[in-house]
């Protein structure tokens, strides 16, 4: 079964086409799905993310958010707005999403996949919200949900070294939350920000301060966005819940987290 869900998450071919090696695909499905549900493939990914650190292997030095659009196939439009929840293996309900995380654009329905990602190219983080939903509002729970637990115990941890972003994430809400945070970070101010900050004088504040040299580093974060699109279920939405579509995404961070 799990490789059936693997296949599927990297194939992208619909549930009723897997091969019959896999067994039932309606037993293939329910498993991801209840997996997607009571978040088993969030532990297993932050398991990784707690091996992975053990080892040395996260680059804390720089992490870096962006954002990507997925196109959403149009089987995976049209889900039951009166469907009752689905119960997770411990009996939690999952709380679905109004909107199930679709954005209608003029390309049609969207989704989007707002990520944190370390130096290494893999990801540490991320929020799935409808297309057209902004960057900027995003930047707060993406990093809230960066929590890589310690083996020895204690507090995991959830606060990177140095934060990189492009001129989407700036706004003041943002910087107050770094600073308050204690988070380092190379954001570039967008223009009509700069000319009010001018514009107010003595009240506007300083300019922010801006290193091209750590900016460069933003590309890692646009690297692994490539990587979890090379997973043609991920590049193309066809889960009609949002709850779905966040575990087929974990599914495929997981994988990046497990390669050599």
């Amino acid at each position: 079964m799990i490789n059936g869900i693997l296949f599927r998450q990297r194939t992208g071919v619909p549930w009723r086409d897997l091969p019959t090696r896999f067994g039932k695909w309606k037993t293939v499905h329910d498993r991801h799905r209840r997996w997607s549900a009571d978040g088993t493939w969030e532990r297993i990914l932050r398991a990784v993310q707690a091996v992975a650190d053990a080892e040395g292997r996260i680059d804390w030095s720089m992490v870096s958010v962006d954002s990507t659009s997925c196109r959403v196939h149009q089987h995976a439009a049209g889900a039951r707005t009166d469907a009752p929840r689905t119960p997770g293996r411990r009996g939690q309900p999952v709380q679905h999403r109004p909107d199930e995380a679709l954005g209608r654009s003029r390309g049609g329905l969207t989704c989007k996949i707002h990520l944190a990602g370390e130096g290494g190219r893999r990801p540490l983080a991320f929020v799935i919200t409808p297309g057209q939903w902004g960057d900027a509002p995003q930047l707060i729970p993406v990093l809230e949900r960066i929590r890589v637990p310690r083996p020895g115990g204690g507090h995991p941890r959830t606060r990177p070294d140095h934060l990189g972003g492009d001129k989407a994430y700036s706004s003041r809400r943002n910087s107050r939350y770094l600073r308050r945070r204690q988070i380092k970070h190379t954001i570039p101010e967008r223009k009509d920000q700069r000319a009010n900050r001018r514009r107010r004088g003595s009240a506007g504040g300083r300019p922010t301060g801006f290193d091209k040299t750590i900016y460069r580093r933003r590309n890692e974060v646009e690297r692994t966005i490539n990587a979890l699109k090379g997973f043609r279920a991920v590049a193309t939405r066809f889960d009609k819940r949002a709850y779905i579509f966040h575990g087929t995404v974990a599914v495929a961070a997981i994988r990046l987290w497990l390669r050599p």
